[in-house]
């Protein structure tokens, strides 16, 4: 199915308020401004492209006619924009890895693995360019590939950073390149418009094809939503040391992410034309968006606080039935100790 054009729809109608709040701490950071100039100043345009291009083949109406039919069709969804800036180039790379990117500074190109064309169908594939065109339009490429040469580098070999506090610094980057992956899975959504189809690339993402099996992308939903809201707060300590050097979100955590998004009715307002047109995202004023950052991570506060609530309440009852089996008033000691583990 072709999806329909979303025509002259903004950025802003997709982007996730965290990637925002993100984003401007970030910025915020003293010294960030330099960071990007210097090291944006060393690699140059030419510098990223020799970086991520070493062996990999541009697509064309003649190489890879059927990917590239896919990704004129994700350009027409979201509309890209008719104002003279050249349409990315697309490139696959031969590796066996599932992965795909959107690097550059004036002029950003997607390059997409061989093993992501193997995984995936094709109406998954849309859904892979059309996040990569997601984070083009939306204007992440400057910092994610800033984020991309500090990966790859390290940033104990960039010695044009010795003078910079380093370690705020990445983990501040990596928080918001894991954050922008939300509002480019939205995008990505929009450009395939297939819900079902953007969600199963996370699965595929996450366990592979099916092979001769099956998968079953409503269980794996249950598992993502149970993964993203379940566990105590010693599991969610876990989860952000688990995530903190990470670039990307748990597929299972964009899953339920997205999956969280298109059943708020977002997804479905914007498909009947309900989003911000280019030209009037000055209209949305700046305290709208500090509204919706600040109403996405007291949300996640909240279930914290519900999650350390519910621990305590653990624990107590523990204390409880431990004091209860010590004087003799709560059975024997086995069972009482049993049931006191299971509590916490």
């Amino acid at each position: 199915m072709t999806p329909q054009p979303l025509s002259q729809i903004a950025s802003v109608s997709w982007e996730h308020p965290a990637d925002r709040a993100a984003l401007n701490t970030l910025r915020a950071i003293p010294g960030f401004d330099e960071v990007i100039k210097r090291i944006a100043g060393v690699f140059g345009e030419s510098g990223v492209r020799h970086l991520f291009l070493g062996d990999a083949v541009l697509v064309g109406p003649t190489q890879r006619p059927k990917l590239h039919a896919l990704y004129l069709d994700v350009l027409q969804a979201l509309d890209w924009p008719d104002n003279g800036q050249p349409v990315p180039q697309l490139y696959v790379t031969q590796t066996p890895i599932a992965n795909a990117g959107a690097v550059g500074f004036g002029h950003p190109f997607i390059v997409i693995s061989s093993g992501t064309l193997e995984l995936l169908s094709p109406e998954e594939q849309r859904f892979v360019l059309a996040h990569e065109v997601g984070h083009i339009m939306t204007g992440h490429t400057t910092y994610r590939t800033i984020a991309l040469i500090v990966l790859f580098f390290g940033m104990s070999a960039l010695p044009l950073l010795a003078s910079i506090a380093l370690l705020p610094f990445q983990l501040a980057l990596l928080e918001w390149y894991r954050k922008s992956e939300l509002s480019a899975d939205r995008a990505g959504m929009l450009g395939t418009q297939d819900p079902r189809a953007s969600l199963m690339t996370f699965l595929k993402l996450a366990g592979g094809r099916a092979i001769d099996d099956t998968i079953d992308l409503d269980a794996y939903l249950a598992q993502a939503a149970d993964y993203d809201t379940g566990g105590s707060t010693w599991d969610g300590v876990l989860k952000a040391l688990n995530t903190a050097l990470r670039e990307h979100p748990f597929h299972t955590v964009r899953a339920a992410e997205l999956h969280r998004w298109e059943q708020s009715g977002a997804y479905a307002r914007i498909m009947a034309g309900e989003y911000v047109r280019r030209g009037a995202e000055g209209d949305r004023p700046l305290r709208d968006d500090m509204r919706d950052a600040a109403d996405y991570y007291t949300g996640q506060a909240k279930a914290a606080a519900q999650s350390v609530g519910d621990a305590i309440g653990r624990a107590a009852d523990a204390f409880k039935d431990a004091f209860r089996s010590a004087s003799g008033t709560g059975g024997s000691s086995t069972g009482s100790t049993g049931s006191g583990t299971g509590s916490v």
